[in-house]
């Protein structure tokens, strides 16, 4: 049964959080609006998108710095209870730390739960519309997408080949699909390039080449062109390497097995996302034990020391999860690891704090 300050305490908490979100927030969207109005202005953005980019804005810049807030969130009114002296008396009370930690814990179950189900179903639509905003009118990154040497299976038969890949032409170069049958290759297309045909709703190969093996022959076809339909779709050959970040739940799921099946070679970025999606919301549980274990007493500097030790160890623990996430994509780090490793020296430090905070 929940005290008089227990609901306290969890009412601070979550309060004081939903101000850091609602201060903050705002303050990012000036900031990026005074950085984007020339383009906006230059690009002739319509007024309507920019809103909804900005609505995706708040979704997306929140949940990346949701742990600094949170955790100065838990430093300021934590600090302020230790001033007025509140913690002292509750513990003075015969109260033990591990009980006083109690309602803390709950309110980070219910910022967690949130995180999770923001992050699972909202904030993908959410960083869509962000990137594709991105993308279509502020600039379009080169590493948006692996555009050279594309090797895929499309089904348990067959595998398809470009040496490079235009996606704003829709169109690849050096194409090669191989059908097999089993271990026996069945057929093999060539052309010097593939390209969609959205008007046809065909793919156009031009200086197209079949050869086809039977069990005492082969048979070979060229033809200058030749339209045709296959069993993918133009992007596949080079999809977005964030568009992982852009599907719910389920769809994520399928995306990775999809992935799986076909051999991408970003699968361990697309599996680095799917951890993501339940490692940060169980950090909420990590900063909360350290922020509490730090300010839940008095300390010379006051309350400006602990907010500086917050602002510190937040942008730390983003660093360290950013850190991680590059080293899965450029490394044979493991994206369990690389999702895990940086909550669990942030766990570490938890213990350490908190032992010390109970003597």
């Amino acid at each position: 049964m929940l005290k008089k300050i227990d609901l306290y305490i969890i009412k601070r908490y979550i309060g004081t959080f939903a101000v850091m979100i609602l201060l903050f927030i705002p303050i990012g969207i000036m900031v990026d609006v005074a950085e984007k109005i020339d383009k906006f202005k230059e690009k002739e953005v319509p007024l309507e998108a920019i809103i909804d980019y900005y609505f995706d804005f708040m979704w997306y810049f929140g949940n990346l710095l949701y742990p600094v807030f949170l955790f100065l969130a838990i430093i300021w009114f934590t600090s302020k209870l230790a001033n007025n002296s509140e913690i002292i008396a509750i513990l003075s009370s015969g109260v033990s730390f591990y009980r006083y930690l109690r309602p803390f814990l709950i309110a980070a179950s219910i910022i967690a739960l949130s995180a999770f189900l923001a992050g699972m179903y909202i904030v993908p639509e959410a960083s869509k519309g962000f990137k594709e905003f991105s993308h279509k009118y502020i600039s379009r990154k080169k590493n948006d997408r692996t555009t050279s040497n594309l090797y895929k299976q499309i089904n348990d038969n067959e595998f398809i080949y470009v040496s490079s890949y235009d996606p704003n032409r829709k169109r690849g170069n050096n194409f090669t699909l191989e059908h097999f049958e089993g271990e026996q290759m069945k057929f093999k297309i060539f052309a010097q390039t593939i390209r969609w045909v959205e008007s046809d709703t065909t793919f156009r190969l031009i200086n197209y080449r079949k050869r086809t093996f039977t069990e005492n022959d082969e048979i070979y076809v060229q033809e200058n062109r030749k339209d045709t339909l296959f069993g993918f779709e133009i992007q596949d050959l080079a999809p977005l390497n964030y568009l992982a970040e852009t599907l719910s739940l389920g769809d994520l799921n399928e995306f990775i097995a999809e992935e799986e099946r076909s051999g991408s070679a970003l699968i361990d970025v697309h599996l680095l996302v799917r951890h993501k999606r339940y490692s940060i919301p169980l950090s909420v549980f990590v900063l909360t034990i350290i922020g509490v274990a730090v300010s839940s007493f008095k300390r010379r500097g006051g309350m400006g020391v602990n907010l500086a030790f917050g602002i510190i160890t937040g942008f730390t623990f983003i660093f360290f999860d950013k850190i991680f996430g590059v080293l899965v994509d450029k490394t044979d780090m493991s994206p369990a690891v690389g999702a895990w490793l940086p909550l669990g020296v942030f766990g570490l430090l938890a213990i350490v704090l908190l032992a010390n905070a109970k003597r």
